[in-house]
């Protein structure tokens, strides 16, 4: 399972990205509006780090809007990746950006016939939102095991991307349905590494070092 950072701030990324797990970034318009850099500068110091998928939203309503800015988007570096939303114009763009051989991501996706419709379209990646499913009362990585499992079964090559990951559950699950790949925020991959016994066992190795008289290494 490919793992992204879902975040547009530089440091965090190579901070996280140094660990050497980390496979790609997706970012949207409310994530680009929190950092102090321009949106071209941010996306070329995005890329400048990670070597990998970079997902950068357009922001046009309309298919030709879309494609016109997917165009300007992809110039930009090898690796980019244009979000596109999951609505009819949405699907007529990535569509066409298909035959363009522009890779996408669909975005805010929510139901299982919204994710048929994308694969058809021929979508690079699906972005289903599973946090904001569970929102409003749904379980959404019911979503995603769903979703695996159509896709198999008529062999869509179209890879599903698990977005909006609140908890570390997300991430179990996720791995466990077999998604092609999750988007994680910072905060929740440093939470990835946190386990009570692993704290405990290093403090108790550094204890027990203190006793060995003499020792170096």
């Amino acid at each position: 399972m490919l793992l992204f950072i879902d975040s547009a701030d530089v440091e965090k990324i190579k901070r996280l990205n140094s660990m050497g797990c980390i496979d790609g970034v997706t970012t949207n318009p409310s994530l680009m509006a929190k950092q102090s850099l321009s949106f071209k500068d941010a996306v070329n110091a995005i890329c400048k780090v990670v070597d990998g998928p970079i997902s950068v939203e357009v922001i046009a309503l309309d298919a030709k809007g879309m494609i016109d800015e997917a165009k300007k988007i992809s110039k930009i570096h090898k690796n980019i990746v244009v979000k596109i939303p999951c609505t009819a114009e949405g699907l007529i763009a990535i569509k066409e950006c298909s035959k363009l051989g522009i890779k996408t991501n669909c975005t805010l996706v929510f139901s299982l016939t919204q994710a048929l419709l994308v694969a058809k379209a021929g979508a690079t990646y699906v972005s289903p939102f599973v946090g904001r499913l569970d929102d409003i009362g749904q379980d959404g990585m019911l979503l995603i095991e769903d979703m695996v499992k159509a896709y198999k079964n008529y062999g869509f090559k179209t890879k599903i991307l698990v977005a909006s990951v609140r908890k570390l559950e997300h991430i179990r699950r996720a791995a466990i349905y077999g998604a092609d790949a999750i988007t994680v925020p910072p905060e929740i991959i440093d939470d990835m590494l946190k386990h009570q016994k692993t704290d405990e066992g290093i403090a108790k190795f550094l204890e027990d070092w203190e006793k060995v008289k003499g020792a170096t290494i």
